[in-house]
């Protein structure tokens, strides 16, 4: 049997990654933070970055086509293993986290169409039954993905091609509801004051912006399984312009049938409210019918992903190597295992700390920006040393300036935060360097390892004395 995946089912999981539960409550996310000129701005700004970070993806696979262990293994090729198993482990925390999103926003869509004042079973996905249900879910997809990639690539095509079709009759809804006076009323958010200005509205829309394009790497990380390598940078493009052109629609479409003012007041998956507002009662069974088959391609497809990341770890070393062994369908199961259960715990926490998926979105989207500037940098690292001077310097340049602007643009705040969370996975490093009897931080190293420490330390006082807002 052929395990490997062409280039259909390569782009499907770059769509099936990326479209997931964010763009169905993208309305009221931007709406919240942003007017429609900071809108049309973040998009702009983001549309362009991703471009040069899908290029980064293509010309790498092009000029390091023997690195086959995705994000993390430019990152260990460009800047030495401690570096790789940082964005290693800032990838890992990412997929898992939106995994966790995702089981969340399935139940609280659940909660939306069936709870009532008197009974609430779901709430916003952090009841006990909630997280029973999507504990349940979880080890399903767990058992389904031991079968082998082949089969879960397989389904999430089906459910990609099947979660296009109430994004496509939201689109064609809300252009024909589509209003200029009211998507012009407040153009630059002048309701938000002073304090958040043009400016301050494009840089809170970041984020959210990186949010529902986190998954632009997922051909690059299952690049080993690849037919054809050129299928790699193809199927990048691809899911990227499929993605933007919906995300674009969605977000400026809703703002010129809804006012902004109002969207921003909206429950969130906000697009059933929108579609609810233009056919009444059957818009919010579409979309939520949509979200549900969309969320669990995508669970499906993240499933996959971040269970690759311990494995492809442990075959370049950095991980310990009892995470590389593959059973006889070609899943990782240890790899699979560890993912699933702190996603299980994950869940836990979320119902006794009462998270949303609001909360975990923040913190997902923080973690997987390390990797992603440290593919623009291994670019340009790779553009300077060969002399360069045409499009690998310019692809370069402008995905790693991205990914500083970025980083600029989430804050102090979540960046001391993601430092308390890379700590824990030193354990996993140490270890594998243990395994191969030298030591784990050399040189340079030994620096980043305290400097990450002392940051992280620095983190959880700040955080214990309320200094620091989770």
């Amino acid at each position: 049997m052929d395990n490997k995946l062409g280039l259909s089912s390569l782009t499907a999981i770059v769509i099936g990654s990326m479209i997931g539960a964010g763009v169905f409550s993208l309305p009221q996310n931007m709406a919240s933070v942003a007017s429609p000129a900071a809108v049309m701005i973040g998009w702009t700004i983001t549309g362009i970055g991703m471009i040069f970070l899908a290029l980064s993806f293509q010309k790498l696979a092009f000029h390091r086509p023997e690195v086959d262990s995705g994000v993390f293994g430019y990152a260990k090729e460009g800047f030495g293993d401690f570096v790789g198993f940082c964005s290693a482990w800032g990838y890992w925390l990412s997929a898992m986290l939106a995994n966790v999103s995702y089981l969340v926003i399935v139940f609280s869509t659940l909660g939306m169409l069936f709870d009532t004042p008197d009974s609430v079973l779901f709430g916003q996905g952090n009841t006990w039954l909630s997280i029973a249900g999507a504990s349940c879910l979880l080890w399903m997809v767990h058992a389904l993905v031991l079968r082998g990639v082949q089969t879960a690539a397989l389904i999430n095509m089906v459910t990609t091609f099947a979660k296009l079709i109430p994004l496509l009759i939201f689109v064609v809804c809300t252009f024909i509801a589509f209003r200029w006076d009211t998507f012009t009323l407040d153009f630059t958010g002048l309701h938000f004051g002073e304090e958040h200005d043009l400016l301050s509205q494009v840089k809170s829309t970041m984020l959210i912006t990186v949010w529902v394009f986190i998954g632009i790497e997922g051909a690059v990380v299952v690049s080993s399984r690849a037919r054809d390598r050129k299928d790699i940078g193809r199927a990048t493009i691809l899911g990227l312009l499929t993605a933007l052109a919906i995300y674009v629609f969605v977000t400026l479409l809703s703002m010129g049938v809804i006012k902004p003012t109002e969207l921003a007041e909206f429950q969130n998956p906000s697009m059933a409210k929108v579609l609810t507002h233009i056919l009444g009662p059957w818009g919010q069974y579409i979309i939520s019918i949509g979200l549900l088959i969309s969320v669990c391609g995508a669970f499906l497809s993240w499933t996959v992903l971040a269970a690759e990341a311990p494995y492809l770890c442990a075959k370049e070393k950095m991980f310990p190597k009892a995470y590389g062994k593959l059973n006889d369908a070609g899943s990782p199961v240890k790899a699979l295992t560890l993912t699933n259960i702190w996603i299980q715990v994950s869940l836990i926490v979320v119902m006794f700390a009462g998270s949303t998926y609001d909360t975990l979105l923040v913190i997902a989207s923080e973690m997987i920006l390390v990797p992603y500037f440290l593919v623009g940098a291994f670019v340009l690292k790779i553009a300077l040393q060969e002399r360069n001077r045409g499009s690998l310097l310019m692809i370069g340049f402008g995905a790693a300036v991205y990914g500083v602007w970025l980083l600029y643009a989430s804050g102090l705040n979540y960046l001391m935060l993601s430092a308390i969370l890379y700590v824990p996975g030193l354990y996993f490093y140490i270890q594998a360097k243990k395994e191969q009897g030298i030591n784990p931080f050399q040189g340079k190293e030994r620096l980043g390892a305290c400097a990450l420490s002392l940051v992280a330390v620095v983190a959880v006082g700040m955080l214990w004395n309320g200094m620091l807002a989770v």
